[in-house]
């Protein structure tokens, strides 16, 4: 049984410079841009969008901050990830390839027939997989559940949830997030990836999240504004996480819908769509400058 001590970040949170960690998720973020590009054109799905907008925040997650143990994924000490935002399947199932909870060579799998990476993430098919999510609103309150467990059993592990902000319009968001206020839960930590769109039309046009931050302050949440794209930032923010604390942290991480890819960038219409075979030899052009 692995203890917290034994449990360490894939990349290594806190060894080496500032700057050594940055240039680590940078890279491993690029790894993780063209990865995907390429499982969704394989696939001919996808939601590249919200898998672009989102890569940064996993990549920092996966490759410094989470003390996890591919080799034990069910370590009981381990810091847990759910991605709330289910279909973003992209940058999750290449982030857990590239930690090495499965070979790197099953993502060329995605979305196939008896593969086991489905279009929304299963746990009884992937190591690594804290809870079945997808439909929009169910990701975050399991995540509170895990931490209220937590926490009732005296453990040191650490919760982190993303949601997209679309997601938030969904009514299941705000009960948790007041249960997770009410019981100061210190070690739960939620990211919002503010991309401001969803499927079809920006959040604001759908249902107005603003002030947002302001929201997630009622319910009794320390919130935290970010760059979602500068790893710097984010590793500060989850850094920080660490300390003893007495209510939840939310971060709010602005992030552009499509990042990386100039044709994708705050494009609506690409939260899901494969790209041709032009435009994807321009996205790794892209990618690779």
């Amino acid at each position: 049984m692995a203890s917290s001590e034994q449990l360490r970040p894939v990349g290594g949170m806190g060894a080496g410079t500032t700057e050594a960690r940055v240039a680590h998720v940078r890279e491993r973020a690029n790894w993780m841009r063209r990865r995907l590009l390429g499982m969704i054109v394989d696939a001919g799905q996808g939601h590249p969008g919200g898998d672009l907008s989102a890569t940064d925040i996993v990549a920092s997650l996966y490759f410094d901050i989470l003390r996890i143990d591919p080799s034990n994924a069910s370590a009981p000490e381990r810091d847990r990830f759910v991605m709330s935002k289910g279909h973003c399947t992209g940058a999750l199932y290449a982030a857990l390839a590239g930690a090495g909870f499965f070979a790197e060579a099953e993502l060329d799998t995605y979305l196939k027939p008896l593969s086991r990476l489905n279009g929304h993430p299963n746990r009884t098919y992937l190591p690594g997989v804290e809870t079945n999510t997808g439909p929009l609103g169910h990701g975050f309150p399991v995540g509170v559940g895990i931490a209220v467990a937590g926490q009732i059993d005296g453990s040191e592990y650490r919760v982190f949830v993303l949601t997209g902000d679309g997601e938030l319009q969904e009514g299941s968001m705000w009960e948790a997030a007041m249960f997770a206020g009410h019981r100061g839960l210190g070690k739960l930590t939620v990211i919002v990836d503010r991309n401001r769109l969803q499927q079809g039309a920006g959040t604001e046009d759908t249902n107005q999240l603003e002030p947002l931050g302001d929201k997630w302050r009622a319910f009794g949440w320390d919130v935290v504004e970010v760059d979602g794209h500068d790893p710097a930032a984010l590793l500060a923010a989850f850094d920080d996480t660490a300390a003893p604390r007495d209510r939840p942290r939310c971060i709010i991480a602005n992030t552009i819908k499509g990042k990386g890819v100039s044709f994708m960038e705050n494009q609506a219409g690409w939260h899901h769509g494969v790209p041709n075979a032009a435009q994807y030899a321009q996205a790794l052009a892209e990618l690779s400058a």
